[in-house]
């Protein structure tokens, strides 16, 4: 199952640094990250983050995992300030590719230490030109250092709750948590966790039970340029 699309979230491209301003994009930018699972820490592969094209309001990024089972390769697209214009998003375990208007709210600068965002936007598959009315309750919770196979940082955490709208039958709209570490010397998210869950009524009587998709813990290996 190709749940990892959406733990290719964020987890590479943010442009603009919570302190001074980040280096800019440049083509050719490389990102590596490793994906793990958070149930048991099994390592189950590798994501590479390509920059293809940086435009005057946004940046094309190409996503290569390593191993079919993290998912296909494919392309996203972030505006500069490294929110999401298209990007998957789990539907009931399910990764699908979205267009969003305005863009998804991954981060609301300065991340001030306790702020709070809660932004609702459109989300159109541009397959099924199906849209969603997708909710994304963000804070920039906490400072944390950090350690991860491409080095220690210090970072800002990033809780997110998202509802994504996606109501289908008997099946709840999907809940998901993203947390993520943010280091502003180089701003980039360096470590990364997604979970997912909803409920499906047809399966149960009078309690809800939520099903639990994926735990993905989301680590930098390398950079380049560093």
């Amino acid at each position: 199952m190709n749940k990892l699309y959406n733990t290719l979230v964020c987890a590479v491209l943010v442009m603009v640094s919570a302190g001074a301003a980040a280096a800019a994009p440049a083509v050719g930018d490389t990102y590596v990250y490793r994906v793990l699972n958070g149930y048991n820490r099994e390592v189950r592969g590798q994501i590479t983050h390509r920059v293809d094209r940086v435009e005057a309001d946004r940046v094309t990024v190409s996503i290569t995992p390593d191993t079919a089972s993290l998912g296909l390769a494919h392309t996203e697209v972030y505006a500069l300030d490294g929110n999401w214009l298209r990007h998957p998003l789990i539907n009931h375990d399910q990764p699908v590719d979205y267009e969003f208007s305005p863009a998804y709210p991954a981060f609301v600068f300065p991340l001030d230490i306790g702020k709070p965002w809660s932004v609702r936007v459109s989300a159109t598959n541009p397959a099924t030109l199906k849209r969603n009315s997708v909710r994304v309750d963000g804070e920039a919770e906490s400072s944390a250092h950090v350690q991860v196979p491409a080095g220690a940082f210090d970072t800002i955490k990033v809780t997110r709750r998202v509802y994504a709208g996606d109501w289908d039958g008997f099946l709840s709209e999907t809940n998901i948590m993203e947390t993520e570490w943010y280091a502003p010397a180089i701003g980039r998210v360096v470590r990364s966790e997604y979970q997912s869950k909803y409920i499906d009524s047809s399966r149960i009587s009078r309690v809800h039970v939520w099903n639990q998709g994926d735990w993905n813990v989301v680590e930098l290996v390398s950079m380049s340029p560093r």
